[in-house]
């Protein structure tokens, strides 16, 4: 398996841990009660933990975009050492971007976002 792909599957861990962060601090802010219940009354996740919620929807929609153009270029065996620095830098990027949004530095969080979205655009230029 290509590097490549290897940084695809260590996103998709990224986002799981996010998701155990989220419910560790969702479980702390309502309790496993309202966890496990229907959670009808639809109760925002505040501080911390609605910052975690955040993080994962936008990590998601990064694996949304990142994903497809990882697996054209595996489809099309055109990796290269630019497509593995690019996939590299936009997994640091990523990892800096869950630890910035949680905690709440702004304008890191941005530049992180945006280095990892340029690296995912540049991929797909790469794919074509």
């Amino acid at each position: 398996m290509s590097s490549e792909l290897s940084i695809l599957g260590l996103y998709g861990i990224l986002i799981m841990v996010v998701i155990l962060v989220e419910v560790v601090l969702a479980l702390g802010q309502y309790g496993m009660p309202y966890l496990a219940s229907p959670r009808d009354e639809n109760r925002p996740q505040e501080g911390l933990a609605g910052r975690a919620t955040r993080t994962v929807l936008n990590c998601a929609i990064g694996m949304a975009l990142f994903a497809p153009a990882i697996l054209i270029l595996a489809a099309k065996d055109a990796f290269t050492g630019t497509t593995l620095l690019l996939a590299q830098v936009f997994l640091l990027a990523r990892v800096v971007y869950v630890i910035v949004y949680i905690v709440g530095i702004p304008w890191v969080r941005t530049l992180s976002f945006v280095v990892a979205l340029l690296c995912t655009l540049v991929l797909y230029f790469l794919a074509l």
